[in-house]
């Protein structure tokens, strides 16, 4: 929990009074909203842009001002997790399942700034890549995946026996590509119709990314 606190910690110095912050999702950027609440309190006027149910929830508990990229639609900096981080400064994103909004809200803002702990970094991307899917498409998604070497997963809930539903009515799955040595191309490879959108996010979307320690946190950039 230290490490998460660190990073969450280091990269609240990146904000500035009269700031628009895109928020991603997670247990680091819920730390990060607790200290980002603890400062607006002492006066700091900022707002957000969350990227998912859960953390407008969460800013709107704390007493954040939210809004939309309708209102905002270049926010100044977004702050979010990831699952896994290359030595590339690649991304997967979409554990929680909020890839899609999550992608926008990065892509949207004029600085994208990813909060993790150390045991998110690896040389190598190695875990399945999320994807959201229209329900409509799922059996043609996975026959195209299948035809690509790879195995899709549905994810499904726990407690319920039903799939992963995203914010925006899909479903959520799992593409296993094993290591991924090239993360453009898979990328790229993903961009199947009915797939929305998938959980890589390229080093290019990337300006920074804060790594939480035990003794501190440590800020990489490209």
């Amino acid at each position: 929990m230290i490490e998460k606190v660190n990073c969450a910690k280091k990269a609240i110095e990146f904000i500035e009074d009269g700031m628009v912050i895109g928020l991603g999702s997670g247990t680091t950027v819920r730390v990060f909203v607790e200290m980002l609440a603890e400062k607006v309190r002492e006066g700091l006027d900022v707002a957000v842009i969350p990227s998912s149910i859960d953390s407008h929830m969460l800013a709107a508990e704390r007493g954040l001002t939210v809004m939309s990229l309708l209102e905002c639609p270049e926010p100044d900096l977004c702050v979010d997790g990831a699952d896994q981080v290359d030595s590339e400064f690649n991304l997967i994103k979409g554990g929680g399942g909020a890839l899609t909004r999550e992608k926008i809200v990065a892509s949207a803002s004029k600085k994208f700034y990813v909060i993790v702990d150390e045991s998110k970094m690896v040389e190598r991307l190695n875990m399945p890549v999320p994807v959201e899917i229209l329900e409509f498409a799922y059996g043609f998604v996975n026959r195209k995946i299948g035809e690509m070497g790879y195995a899709l997963k549905l994810r499904e809930g726990k407690g319920k026996l039903r799939p992963v539903i995203s914010d925006n009515g899909n479903l959520i799955a799992d593409v296993d590509a094993g290591v991924i040595e090239n993360p453009e191309d898979l990328e790229r490879e993903l961009k199947i119709p009915g797939i929305v959108e998938n959980g890589i996010f390229l080093a290019e979307m990337v300006n920074g990314v804060i790594v939480g320690k035990k003794d501190g946190a440590e800020v990489l950039k490209r």
